[in-house]
């Protein structure tokens, strides 16, 4: 992503990276399915999923618009969209483009999504930009992003407190803005959506729950932003990653997801 239209995503491919965002989505299923719900999906919509990854929400999409629907996803990782397509409906297709400036054509869909691409590539009004050109007049711009100040765990721990840390400042480093969910209602209404809803929703943990390992897991994903950056040494990484994963397996520990902003709007009919 080289010009100044795309945002710079700095997590890194790494054994294991799909498995992390297949269970991070497996843990976010019910409350994307609140989220449709709400917004009225069905048969026959036509939906695309921006910065689907490996899979995203395509699946719950391809179920919920039938035969006589369509789901597409666009991510610019062909890594993720071998893996994704390996696995598709028969109502899903993939697309391989930039997310901030794909050559889909105007008002092609009655749902654009975005999950976790405008905090973590950062220019969100650039972003929700292009989702409202690809939306149809009357369509609905959908977006899910994160607030990092709640990812937490009780009791606290000096390795997560050190990794949470590594984390925020890895991303800002990038031009991004994990903290984004708090302002992402107004974004989308500076941007012109109207009828604007804003859900917010937090998860919690205990340490036999797969997503307990979420910290662990990311920071190892940005291990080498981490390093460049003087963050932390390859060794203090290490030493921290250890210790926060021993807190975090501790059957007396509890742990907080970053909270998850749902924001979604209508574009105007002209």
């Amino acid at each position: 992503m080289g010009t100044d239209k795309s945002g710079h995503y700095p997590l890194e491919h790494r054994e294991g990276e799909i498995e992390r965002l297949h269970v991070q989505g497996l843990a976010l299923i019910h409350e994307t399915e609140a989220m449709l719900d709400r917004i009225g999906v069905g048969p026959g919509w036509a939906c695309l999923d921006l910065g689907c990854g490996p899979g995203g929400i395509t699946h719950l999409l391809s179920a919920r618009v039938g035969s006589a629907g369509r789901v597409v996803g666009l991510d610019a990782d062909a890594i993720f969209l071998d893996h994704a397509r390996a696995h598709r409906a028969a109502n899903v297709e993939y697309m391989l483009a930039d997310a901030y400036r794909s050559s889909l054509p105007d008002g092609s869909f009655d749902l654009v999504h975005v999950r976790f691409v405008a905090g973590t590539a950062g220019l969100p009004e650039a972003l929700i930009s292009d989702a409202m050109r690809l939306a149809r007049a009357g369509g609905t711009v959908a977006l899910q992003e994160p607030d990092m100040t709640t990812l937490d765990c009780y009791p606290p721990h000096t390795a997560f407190a050190q990794l949470k840390d590594a984390l925020i400042r890895a991303f800002a480093i990038s031009g991004a803005d994990i903290n984004i969910a708090r302002r992402l209602f107004g974004l989308a209404r500076a941007a012109g959506l109207h009828d604007v809803h804003y859900r917010p929703f937090l998860l919690g943990f205990r340490s036999a729950d797969p997503m307990s390992d979420y910290l662990p897991l990311t920071a190892e994903s940005l291990r080498g932003t981490i390093t460049r950056a003087g963050l932390m040494s390859a060794s203090e990484m290490d030493e921290a990653l250890a210790g926060c994963r021993r807190h975090l397996r501790d059957p007396g520990t509890v742990s907080t997801l970053f909270t998850v902003a749902q924001v979604w709007g209508s574009t105007p009919i002209a």
